[in-house]
């Protein structure tokens, strides 16, 4: 006979049950890594991906959601070997005890990405992805040394947009295989011979997209310690935007293709023209402002120059002369017409004076015989020889008498 449970016994119902194990099974497992056979792959519209991961014993059911599905670097199918990184959990209403994956790698790819991360590693603590070592690249590179496949569409994209970005520039191509066993020493010995030649301004190590088995050549230790070791700075183009490999780390500086390395490697040409065309025009505002400030300056000294030459001054002083000598003839004529009115008057007032005048109004002059002038204060004697001057005639007579004249007698 069954017991039925006590009071004190927790009865569960479905929900709670399934949320309880949720809990424990997430909380007991941290992110982990499952490899096994994918099966029963489903792609919905939504975008993720559903498929059961099993051995020849058990299996388990997966979800890989779109943002992380986008991501993946090949498109998994029906029966592959991989790798799958998650964390365990339930889904509640169902009871389904589910891996909700992460990433998927291939089991191969699972081995070469441990190898990848071993050698990224081991070179990181060599210092070799130091930034202090990272050389500059040229402002103006005038020779440009390309490694890569003669045959790829990397060329060509390089090699256009060279064209148009930066076509001054001359592009040498350093062939080489860039995918197979053989890849890493070919592009060892080619990136050696560009190096060693000293137009080349900067090296681009480029190559187009591909899986990463076909882009595993850069990820040898001994191609990435060459591209650390050269003297010409180098720019790493390999593969497509979500591409890494060893060689990007070591490389001077990293681009996400090949175009963008050729962009990376130089100027812009039309952006530089434009530039200068601009630099051009300011300069020749400039000069036209410097020769008029000089072409002024020139024409001050000139003036100034006029204004001090001996012949200047020469005819300065010429002018001036015959203007001193107009302003003295005026003077002189001023002058003298001032005296001689000046004489004519004191003429005039001696003339006015002169005893002269009074002969010509009938008056007469007494003299004696010295020509001495008779007066009161000098009489003539009696019987003195006297002369009388008169207008026009002169008497010769002598005294007979002398008497006062009375005072009335006017």
């Amino acid at each position: 006979m069954i017991n039925q449970p006590g009071p004190a016994t927790h009865i569960y119902t479905p929900s709670e049950l399934n949320q309880e194990a949720k809990r424990h099974i997430e909380a007991g497992f941290g992110r982990i890594w499952i490899q096994g056979e994918i099966s029963n792959l489903a792609r919905p519209a939504s975008g993720h991906l559903y498929f059961t991961l099993k051995d020849g014993r058990a299996q388990i059911r997966c979800a890989l959601f779109k943002p992380q599905a986008s991501k993946l670097s090949f498109q998994p199918a029906n029966g592959d070997e991989v790798l799958v990184q998650g964390q365990l959990s339930l889904y509640a209403p169902r009871g389904d005890y589910q891996l909700i994956a992460s990433d998927v790698l291939s089991a191969g790819l699972g081995a070469l990405h441990a190898a990848f991360e071993a050698l990224k590693a081991k070179l990181a603590e060599e210092g070799l992805f130091d930034p202090q070592l990272k050389k500059p690249l040229p402002k103006w590179p005038s020779q440009i040394a390309v490694v890569t496949s003669s045959s790829g569409a990397a060329l060509r994209d390089i090699r256009q947009t060279l064209a148009k970005r930066w076509p001054s520039a001359t592009v040498v191509l350093y062939s080489s295989l860039v995918q197979g066993e053989q890849a890493p020493a070919s592009l060892i010995q080619a990136l050696l011979d560009a190096d060693s030649a000293p137009e080349n301004d900067v090296i681009i190590l480029a190559r187009g997209g591909g899986s990463i088995e076909d882009l595993w050549a850069f990820n040898d230790e001994s191609l990435a310690r060459t591209v650390a070791g050269l003297q010409h700075p180098v720019v790493s183009g390999v593969g497509h935007e979500t591409d890494t490999t060893i060689v990007d780390f070591v490389a001077d500086h990293r681009a996400a293709t090949p175009t963008a390395a050729a962009v990376l490697a130089t100027p812009d040409g039309l952006e530089l023209s434009q530039t200068l065309d601009g630099i051009s025009q300011t300069l020749q505002r400039s000069m036209q402002r410097l020769l008029s400030q000089h072409a002024q300056s020139v024409d001050l000294m000139e003036q100034r120059l006029l204004r001090r030459h001996p012949m200047t001054t020469l005819e300065r002083s010429a002018e001036r002369l015959v203007e001193l000598k107009r302003r003295l003839e005026l003077a002189t004529d001023h002058r003298l017409k001032g005296q001689a009115d000046r004489l004519a008057s004191l003429a005039r007032t001696l003339n006015s004076l002169s005893p002269l005048s009074a002969l010509e109004r009938g008056y007469a002059i007494v003299q004696d015989e010295q020509g001495h002038g008779l007066d009161a204060k000098n009489p003539p004697l009696k019987g003195s020889k006297i002369n009388i001057l008169l207008n026009e005639l002169e008497i010769l007579s002598s005294v007979d008498s002398v008497r006062h004249r009375p005072a009335d007698a006017d």
